[in-house]
């Protein structure tokens, strides 16, 4: 593993739900420090709810200064969250920023040991930090199409992440599609899939009924259960279409609301529980018959691998998911459907799975691909230790 760095991670808000960069941040941090930046001047804020309580959350954040949130025997994670312009379309204010995150940068930098320092960008859009703190190594970690980010102006990410593509030593990407369309602009491309927290996902099956969470103990059985962000890409018109046509299934979404859900208005058998902690998500796996991933098929998510296919899959939950490239891979513990019908079919086939009390070997297919062994992967690349353009496929066995 990568060991005695100065690890600069430039990422969406470390205090938000736990996602790939958190966890790999956390196991890096066991023998380097890490300088994690909230960025979030990726697109303009709209006036509504949501957006004015992100705004509130962040001046709250950012008015705390640096915060030291994981101390180690010889590593830490430091956290910054800068006060920026949220608009990315104006020069002006993309150069004020970049000013005010190298200044922050290299003053809490200062602080550290001194260390080589390493650049990991898990945005495409801030190309203008590279040059002036002169990294020994810079990681362009893409785990999604940004470009297609609702919000997000496509023509200056895309051109921004040129610059980056451009920039970066290394490209670490997490999905096939991610891979063949950065290899074709970058001779140092990897794909290195996601990796999953199998055991405290695994440790659903040491829940007993009575410690099921009380929102969702009394819900009726069966329930078709959704961990993650509600947002744009969730299809929540096909949900409320199988919620009306199966009034006896229950439909449970665990996740922070960040769209419209009147589509959900009304049905009695459709959950929203919001947010919960990380710790608790075991415990509200326990009380799934099935997990779900019902995207809607566009150009971001056929970019994306989700993490939460293999967090249900690590509890030895059945899934049902929006055909997703990646997803397809994991068949047959994946049952893929896109259209109502379909989706109805698929959950009624997932949910008599859920009895043939193979939970183990749905587990099996992921026990292999943990965040650690992910790691290491990472940290053979970004060093110059693994091949060049590889791909790490995962380690699957069958469920048959």
């Amino acid at each position: 593993m990568i060991r005695d760095r100065n690890i600069i991670c430039v990422a969406s808000n470390w205090f938000e739900h736990p996602t790939s960069k958190q966890h790999i941040m956390r196991l890096l941090a066991e023998q380097n420090h890490i300088l994690w930046v909230n960025y979030h001047a990726s697109r303009r804020p709209k006036l509504n709810r949501s957006d004015s309580r992100m705004i509130f959350r962040r001046l709250r954040q950012a008015w705390t200064g640096v915060r030291r949130v994981s101390r180690g025997p010889s590593g830490t994670i430091d956290v910054l969250s800068p006060l920026l312009l949220p608009l990315p379309e104006s020069p002006t204010a993309r150069f004020l920023n970049a000013r005010l995150l190298i200044r922050q940068i290299s003053s809490t930098l200062e602080s550290l040991p001194q260390y080589p320092t390493q650049l990991w960008l898990f945005t495409p859009d801030a190309p203008e930090l590279i040059r002036p703190l002169q990294p020994e190594k810079v990681v362009y970690y893409c785990v999604d199409d940004f470009a297609a980010f609702t919000g997000y102006n496509t023509a200056l990410v895309t051109r921004l992440e040129q610059s980056t593509l451009g920039a970066a030593d290394v490209v670490i990407t997490t999905s096939e599609t991610l891979y063949e369309r950065h290899r074709q602009q970058h001779p140092d491309t990897h794909l290195v899939p996601h990796g999953v927290d199998f055991e405290h996902f695994a440790s659903t099956a040491d829940v007993s009924v009575e410690q099921l969470p009380p929102d969702i103990r009394d819900i009726p059985k069966p329930v078709f259960g959704y961990l993650g962000l509600i947002s744009h890409y969730v299809d929540l018109d096909l949900i409320a279409g199988a919620a009306r046509r199966k009034p006896e299934w229950s439909f449970v979404l665990i996740g922070s609301v960040r769209c419209d859900t009147c589509a959900l208005n009304g049905l009695d058998n459709v959950h929203l529980l919001g947010g919960k902690p990380y710790d608790e998500l075991p415990r509200y796996c326990r009380a799934f018959d099935v997990g779900l991933i019902p995207f809607r098929m566009n150009r971001l998510t056929r970019a994306v691998n989700p993490i939460k296919l293999r967090e249900y899959l690590a509890a030895g939950l059945p899934v049902v998911s929006a055909p997703l490239p990646e997803v397809l891979r994991y068949t047959p513990a994946v049952h893929t459907a896109e259209t109502l019908d379909r989706f109805i079919a698929a959950c009624g086939t997932a949910l008599v799975a859920s009895q043939d009390g193979n939970s183990a070997g749905r587990r099996a297919l992921v026990r292999q691909e943990s965040w650690r062994a992910r790691v290491e992967q990472l940290s053979q690349v970004v060093m110059g230790t693994g091949s060049e353009s590889a791909r790490v496929e995962p380690a699957l066995t069958s469920v048959g």
